[in-house]
């Protein structure tokens, strides 16, 4: 189904089917491009961390000129102008939360990335793992977020994206704990 970029109506919220698309979908429209992480999404394999590797790599370009409050706004722009391009890509391709999308996890790991900087290549791996594990095996809150805001029309987009930022959030949080009980535990010692 292939429905015009600037009609997103309502995509009923269903399991994405084993579905590809490929460059003629990626060059189709400027939210594809976007959508797809610039083709990391077409991946044929795990493109979730595909894209959030191509996240990795374009933080530490992007870093080079982008201080501490142009990410706040690069995330801030990044997160409604993916909001719009993951709704056009999910309702031209015709499924709810396709897994092609991967804008979701390049915006959330530079939130992560972000918060974390300056950060170790140690934590930076960490922080990489965990954020693959709360968004693929969605335990908890992450699951609660991919239940009740998918769907399609307008708050398509935003569905897939929500869910990934409340992995981040999951992310930093255990990365916190585990920081202060490392912190702790020196301390007693």
């Amino acid at each position: 189904m292939n429905v015009p970029a600037d009609d997103v109506s309502d995509v009923e919220a269903r399991p994405a089917p084993k579905r590809r698309v490929g460059p003629r979908f990626l060059l189709s429209h400027p939210a594809h491009f976007l959508a797809l992480g610039g083709g990391s999404g077409l991946s044929p394999i795990a493109p979730g961390t595909a894209g959030t590797l191509w996240a990795w790599v374009a933080f530490a370009v992007l870093n080079v000129w982008l201080d501490s409050a142009g990410w706040g706004w690069t995330l801030l722009g990044g997160f409604f102008v993916g909001w719009w391009a993951c709704t056009v890509a999910a309702t031209n391709a015709g499924i709810a939360d396709p897994g092609f999308i991967v804008w979701d996890e390049v915006l959330a790991f530079w939130l992560i990335l972000w918060v974390l900087t300056p950060a170790s290549l140690g934590l930076q791996i960490t922080a990489f793992a965990l954020f693959r594990y709360f968004d693929a095996a969605k335990p908890g809150p992450v699951r609660w977020a991919d239940q009740h805001f998918k769907g399609g029309g307008w708050r398509g987009g935003f569905g897939i994206l929500f869910d990934d930022l409340v992995a981040a959030g999951c992310t930093l949080f255990t990365i916190a704990v585990g920081v202060a009980l490392t912190r702790l535990v020196q301390g007693v010692l």
